[in-house]
């Protein structure tokens, strides 16, 4: 067990180091823009987005598979059953769907899919603006499957490896990440300490028939060779690394009322380092009341209050059925809705 806690340890120095260097790098330039997978920044779960995005440290449900997986672990039940679904920013459309199987002694399994689509449009150019009769779109999907253990009665952590694939037209590109996460729940009034690291992997970059083309080296139809099949260059790019660490604690816990208060750091490869805080007001486990504020410190950021709701509400015995509902404001860019349904047996 020892050398099991030596080997963690090792992991998360390496990949901390990997952020350091990152960090280094960007330090005097703009990092925006930099990464692909960007969906990959969205995070799911009306829950966790109420309470601001701060759910590093809270994790106690399937959606501990996309903050840290480690929560996985400590989830109540034999297993959960989740959908998320949000209308993103000009339309796009942001699914997330889990599934968690906890087996007692040999720890968890989880899987989860997560599906970023934009709508379809007309493809125009200079000589049709309103289109030259052909149809465009993009679309983002990554798999993920994981695992997380217990290894003391307050220590876990979790796995999740993870295939991206991002298209767009008719070229698309390919990618595999690796998240790793901790959870302890200190002695100190129950204080749990989270900490994530998300999309350690390849590069990504765009290969297709949209990049093919027919390449006269001399520009001379008159001399050969001529047409000859090339492709367009296309640069590689890092996936949105992203180290987070999080605390959570319930501040208020009677036999009705609850009021857990919860805050993330987040560390990003392609941004400024941010904040997010959030609470939530539980009346006996089946009413929630939640509020957060995203994104708070990091530049240029247009997000700022969530808002949300909730219910737990129990079924039959042992079988819960849970619906969340979040509201975030994204300030120029209007606002987002996000409603998540989930079952826990």
């Amino acid at each position: 067990m020892r050398k099991f806690y030596i080997l963690i340890t090792l992991i998360f120095s390496f990949l901390i180091s990997q952020i350091n260097i990152y960090s280094q790098i960007f330090r005097d330039i703009s990092k925006v823009g930099t990464t692909a997978g960007q969906f990959l920044k969205i995070g799911p779960g009306a829950r966790a987005i109420a309470m601001g995005g701060s759910y590093v440290g809270v994790s106690d449900d399937i959606f501990a598979a996309y903050y840290n997986p480690a929560g996985i672990a400590i989830n109540s039940g034999n297993g959960q059953v989740a959908f998320s679904h949000t209308q993103w920013l000009a339309d796009i459309s942001y699914d997330f769907a889990a599934v968690s199987l906890n087996l007692e002694s040999f720890g968890a399994l989880f899987f989860s899919v997560t599906s970023l689509r934009v709508p379809e449009d007309k493809v125009r150019t200079f000589e049709f603006p309103e289109g030259n009769g052909q149809y465009w779109d993009a679309g983002s999907v990554s798999f993920a499957v994981g695992y997380a253990k217990s290894l003391t009665d307050r220590f876990s952590i979790g796995f999740n490896a993870k295939y991206i694939r991002e298209s767009v037209w008719s070229s698309s590109a390919n990618g595999f990440a690796l998240d790793v996460g901790t959870y302890y729940v200190t002695p100190f009034n129950d204080l749990v300490i989270g900490a994530s690291i998300s999309n350690f992997g390849s590069k990504m970059q765009l290969d297709g028939r949209d990049i093919q083309i027919n390449y006269d080296p001399d520009n001379n139809l008159n001399t050969g060779p001529n047409n000859i099949p090339a492709k367009l260059e296309m640069d590689q790019y890092d996936l949105p690394l992203t180290f987070r660490i999080g605390f959570s604690m319930d501040v208020v816990k009677s036999r009705y009322i609850r009021i857990k208060t919860a805050l993330d750091a987040n560390h990003p490869n392609d941004n400024t380092e941010y904040l997010n805080a959030g609470i939530e007001l539980a009346y006996d486990e089946l009413l929630f009341i939640r509020g957060g504020y995203k994104s708070l410190f990091q530049v240029n950021s247009e997000q700022s209050f969530t808002l949300g709701a909730g219910i737990n509400y129990e079924m039959t015995n042992g079988i819960y059925i849970k619906f969340n509902y979040a509201y975030g404001d994204y300030g120029r860019l209007k606002n987002i809705q996000y409603i998540d349904i989930g079952i826990v047996f």
